[in-house]
């Protein structure tokens, strides 16, 4: 069965998008959150990061065995990390969500909780977005813009997948 990586920048709706699958009944894993990724110290000089001298990495040990887990039906993944691409082969397709940057901005802004809450945070996404979104871009199938609602954005990966 397939397995379907959403990914892009902090604020395109990879967490929203990731939660109406689940409510659709879709076998899914937000890979941006504690169980599957985790901190650590980023290599001096890397200025790719989220956090100043961090990094926000997947837990590859732990998405080794989901990928490794045999499946009767498709996994949707969503997240970013900068070791994603030692993951691709083993992905079917990979859907790259995209905002302008002023709209990323808006949503972070009026997040209550986790990553681009703060200006400097907020400073950074923008920062990452002209850096990380092209890369991003190169190893996609298939971009969509997330300014429309949620389930639009749902019903465009499932009719893509």
């Amino acid at each position: 069965m397939k397995i379907v990586l959403i990914t892009g920048m902090s604020g395109t709706g990879k967490t929203a998008v990731i939660r109406e699958l689940a409510a659709r009944g879709h076998d899914t894993r937000d890979l941006d959150t504690p169980e599957w990724s985790e901190w650590v110290d980023a290599a001096p000089g890397d200025d790719l990061t989220p956090g100043e001298g961090q990094d926000w990495v997947w837990r590859e040990d732990r998405l080794d065995a989901l990928l490794d887990a045999p499946r009767h039906r498709a996994l949707f993944l969503s997240g970013t990390s900068e070791s994603m691409g030692r993951f691709l082969p083993r992905i079917d397709v990979v859907i790259l969500l995209s905002a302008p940057v002023e709209t990323l901005l808006e949503r972070l802004a009026a997040r209550s909780d986790g990553y681009g809450r703060t200006a400097e945070e907020r400073r950074k996404v923008a920062e990452l977005v002209a850096l990380i979104e092209p890369l991003l871009r190169e190893s996609a199938d298939h971009e969509i813009d997330t300014r429309r609602p949620v389930a639009d954005t749902v019903d465009e990966i499932l009719r893509l997948t």
